[in-house]
């Protein structure tokens, strides 16, 4: 069986899932609690998936997707309002609660997608990109007092409202048009 992490901020809701999937032969599991410690595993050891909650002890699905090397594919199990919240379409999502099937299955899946991954890679932001994201959380930290997770949250928020992609609301913000 591959090995795969499984993160969820609850330890008893990792444990459940991590059992759930060894016991069906989906993967071998490796549990973590905090994405520091996802980024420290993956890092050790070739992992090609991740399986995690929407939101970890120290970050957010969706920041720690973007430290993932691009041979990781990651699931978020999560309910459904958190998921709409998700901006990447590169993650994978699955609602909250879910059946034993449809979660091995859809693990199954991760599996072979983080086999094609290691082959090909995943298309990331350009530098360019990522900076425009990175200025503008600094103007909302620096003009609203957010920390840095919030400005992420509302960036992310702002996005999925207007259905624009993270980079053009970064672009919106920074051009003073969402700085309400």
């Amino acid at each position: 069986m591959e090995k795969i992490i499984v993160a969820f901020e609850n330890e008893r809701t990792a444990q459940r899932v991590k059992e759930l999937l060894e016991a069906c032969g989906a993967a071998s599991c490796l549990v973590c609690r905090t994405a520091d410690q996802v980024r420290r595993t993956i890092h050790k050891l070739r992992i090609p998936a991740v399986v995690c909650g929407w939101k970890l002890g120290d970050q957010t699905a969706e920041m720690l997707f973007d430290d993932l090397p691009a041979s990781c594919a990651m699931l978020v199990l999560a309910p459904k309002n958190r998921l709409e919240l998700m901006g990447n379409d590169d993650i994978f999502r699955l609602c909250a609660p879910a059946s034993r099937g449809d979660l091995a299955a859809s693990v199954r899946m991760l599996l072979q997608i983080g086999r094609r991954l290691e082959r090909y890679g995943r298309p990331g932001r350009s530098g360019e990109e990522q900076e425009l994201i990175d200025q503008a959380k600094a103007l909302l930290i620096e003009r609203r007092g957010m920390t840095e997770e919030q400005a992420h949250y509302y960036l992310q928020k702002k996005s999925m409202d207007s259905g624009a992609k993270l980079v053009q609301t970064a672009r919106l913000i920074l051009d003073g048009g969402e700085l309400e």
